[in-house]
């Protein structure tokens, strides 16, 4: 495989070309999608915390420790 190799400034030319590409989140959407993240993030430390606590209490049931 042979790989081309382009001049610096080729190169750099081609990002800005490829950049001007992509289409940029607005504001809103930036917001709306961090919160969307904090809640989803929130939502499965809540889970989380369960099941341990759940596998926990059998685990020492299981053992018979703590009691």
């Amino acid at each position: 495989m042979i790989i081309a190799r382009s001049r610096p400034l080729e190169f750099l030319r081609q990002v800005r070309q490829e950049v001007s590409k992509v289409t940029w989140p607005t504001r809103k959407e930036t917001i709306i999608s961090t919160i969307m993240v904090v809640i989803m993030v929130v939502i499965m430390a809540v889970f989380f915390l369960l099941v341990d606590q759940v596998l926990s209490i059998g685990i020492r049931a299981i053992l018979g420790l703590g009691g």
